[in-house]
């Protein structure tokens, strides 16, 4: 009796099975081919309004597409960046906090420290054995950035718990009073007219005008190699070094020096070029042979620059001048003058900013022209 139930049942499942598949097929057929069948009509007459009209309708395309497209990043960028921001870090003040430990310290955290803490300083906790010139050391900073940043003096004491502050870059970090320019805050600090440049290439400092320079009062500032003078430390005149006569020294790569002055601002992560400055002015100098590129007004911060090909894979670049004496496309020889130096642009005083580049790259025009 077991037997023939099975036997009956068997052909009836297949049956419904059938059943269910032309149902599935013919809804299929209905529901898809007509949501597509929509579809293209939807698209051809699309299509024919923008073949009739001719491209009438591209800009609304573009401008919906583009608000689409911002709409978009605005409601999914904060879930897809909300991950880089787990940082224990007081956004009251900017300042981070963490710990630095193995012997290779230096070369693995010393480069972010100057380079991708966007001009932030953070706190280091003093563990034991940690001493003023051992923490300088770990973050590639003179022991005097620690002691003025912190208040402290050569004869100060440090004790495990203790918190310093640590700079990015070696200087001085200092807080706008009213009335303050930045000359008056570069002279407070040991730095002339020409040295103030520093202030203003420093890249996360901040002006309420970008063309004056004008200061908030109340924010802070760093003073890149400033001097903090106090009672227990005595003044400092930082370095200025004079250059040889111009034209009149030749080095690796053959380039001479392009104007006579003083180095006020040497090559660094943030400004890979040498400042040379020189109150009168005076005539600039190609550094070496070649065909003037560029001889013109430049808005990025430049001014009036000078582009030198020296169709070796180097060229080199002079910016902020007051006049230019060259063409594009004109042949120069070394030592040839080919503008005056001035302070146009993103400038703070009379001074050359000279670059030296090697298939795109800046390199320090230091390391050549010594």
């Amino acid at each position: 009796m077991v037997k023939i139930t099975l036997r009956l049942r068997v052909p009836q499942l297949f049956k419904d099975l059938s059943a269910y598949l032309q149902f599935l097929k013919l809804y299929m057929r209905k529901r898809v081919y007509g949501w597509f069948s929509r579809f293209e009509l939807f698209k051809d007459t699309i299509v024919d309004l923008l073949y009739k009209k001719r491209g009438k309708y591209v800009r609304p395309f573009l401008h919906f597409g583009t608000i689409g497209l911002i709409f978009l990043a605005i409601i999914v960028g904060p879930v897809v960046f909300s991950g880089s921001d787990d940082q224990n870090q007081d956004s009251s003040n900017g300042i981070l906090t963490s710990k630095a430990y193995g012997s290779n310290f230096y070369t693995q955290q010393a480069e972010e420290v100057r380079l991708f803490r966007g001009g932030e300083i953070i706190v280091h906790t003093v563990e034991e054995g940690d001493t003023i010139s051992s923490i300088a050391q770990r973050y590639g900073l003179d022991t005097s950035t620690i002691l003025w940043e912190n208040n402290l003096t050569s004869t100060s004491k440090i004790k495990p718990g203790d918190s310093l502050n640590i700079l990015p870059i070696n200087g001085v970090r200092h807080k706008v009073q009213r009335g303050e320019t930045i000359y008056s805050v570069g002279k407070k600090y040991g730095l002339d007219e020409s040295q103030v440049q520093v202030i203003v290439d420093y890249p996360f400092n901040e002006f309420l005008n970008d063309e004056t320079f004008e200061l908030a009062i109340g924010q802070y500032i760093m003073v890149p190699d400033g001097v903090k003078i106090t009672k227990s430390i005595p003044i400092v005149t930082r370095v200025a070094y004079q250059t040889p006569d111009a034209g009149s020294v030749t080095a690796l790569g053959s380039f001479v020096w392009p104007a006579a002055g003083k180095i006020t601002q040497s090559y660094s992560f943030y400004h890979k070029a040498n400042d040379i400055a020189n109150r009168s002015g005076g005539s600039i100098l190609a550094a070496d042979s070649g065909t003037i590129v560029a001889a013109g007004w430049d808005p990025s911060g430049y001014g009036n620059k000078i582009l030198v090909d020296h169709g070796n894979g180097f060229s080199t670049l002079y910016a902020h001048l007051s006049l230019i004496q060259v063409v594009i496309g004109q042949r120069i020889n070394r030592g040839d003058v080919i503008g005056q130096m001035g302070s146009t642009g993103r400038s703070t005083g009379t001074h050359l900013h000279f670059e030296i580049r090697q298939g795109g790259i800046l390199l320090n025009p230091l390391n050549f022209l010594r």
